[in-house]
């Protein structure tokens, strides 16, 4: 479905129907550098389960019609109040009666609680997968991690995007992107240029159930990083599982390889946002 944000930028929603009408539809953000295409084995196992899926095009990236450079350049504040505004407008409209989940992969994942706690009333809750906070405390040997945030920006800067691609670290980044993010790297607060926003207020106030899985051999992501990102949500009900390979069909359970069996995360994803819905009805479910 084409969408075009509030900024005048054009790309491309795909959402993954069921056969029925769905109960659930789940707004997902790719990963850095990730296009939204490549989740698609993921959209078609939740609609085996009688879920929607909305896979969310990052400006920059697949079918948007931006690509980062000297002449094209955008950040956090981009990307939170024009471009998912516009796809998940166009998802409720298509689904007015199901309840709707954001979620994300990695940055899409932190996006994902920034955009939930901008509108808290808007999601039945979040849905966590290979994502956490970068703050560089978080990470074993994080002092090198440090210098490569120090290094980012500048470097954006500098080539006019971060090349992602060359460096071998997401795609080629905007350097708005690169200065936000690489900013909550070294500090550990999310904020976003041009956002006159307190995220931690924002984010300390989300009560909406939250369910993450890490995957056990994700160095891109430790047991730190997630545990600093859930912290941030503390009114937030949690639940956190651990990938290992044998949900994976014996693949190594890392930030990527999930993408390409996501059969079981799907399944235990599905039972969560049914459990989830029962309680807050005032029924038994499982917490």
């Amino acid at each position: 479905m084409p969408v075009v944000a509030l900024d005048g930028a054009r790309s491309e929603l795909i959402l993954v129907q069921p056969a029925d009408y769905p109960r659930h539809v789940l707004y997902w953000l790719p990963a850095m550098g990730v296009p939204a295409k490549h989740y698609l084995p993921m959209a078609e196992a939740f609609a085996a389960h009688g879920i929607a899926v909305a896979l969310h095009e990052w400006r920059g990236m697949g079918s948007s019609d931006r690509r980062a450079g000297r002449r094209g350049n955008w950040g956090y504040r981009e990307l939170l109040e024009a471009d998912l505004p516009a796809g998940i407008e166009e998802t409720r409209a298509r689904w007015p009666r199901a309840k709707l989940w954001v979620g994300g992969h990695s940055l899409g994942g932190q996006l994902s609680c920034l955009y939930a706690s901008l509108h808290q009333d808007a999601f039945a809750g979040l849905v966590l997968i290979a994502s956490g906070a970068p703050y560089w405390r978080r990470f074993p040997h994080g002092a090198w991690i440090l210098w490569a945030y120090v290094l980012a920006a500048p470097l954006a800067q500098l080539i006019g995007h971060l090349p992602g691609r060359r460096i071998g670290f997401g795609g080629n980044e905007a350097r708005g992107v690169t200065s936000d993010w690489s900013r909550s790297g070294r500090t550990g607060r999310y904020a976003a240029d041009g956002m006159a926003v307190d995220f931690a207020r924002q984010m300390a106030a989300v009560k909406q159930p939250v369910l993450a899985l890490r995957l056990r051999d994700d160095w891109m992501v430790p047991f730190g990083s997630l545990e600093w990102l859930l912290g941030l949500m503390p009114q937030a009900p949690r639940q956190v599982g651990v990938v290992t390979p044998e949900q994976l069909a014996g693949q190594r359970a890392d930030h990527f390889t999930w993408m390409k069996v996501p059969d079981s995360l799907a399944a235990q994803l599905v039972e969560w946002m049914d459990s989830s819905v029962i309680i807050s009805s005032g029924g038994v479910g499982r917490t």
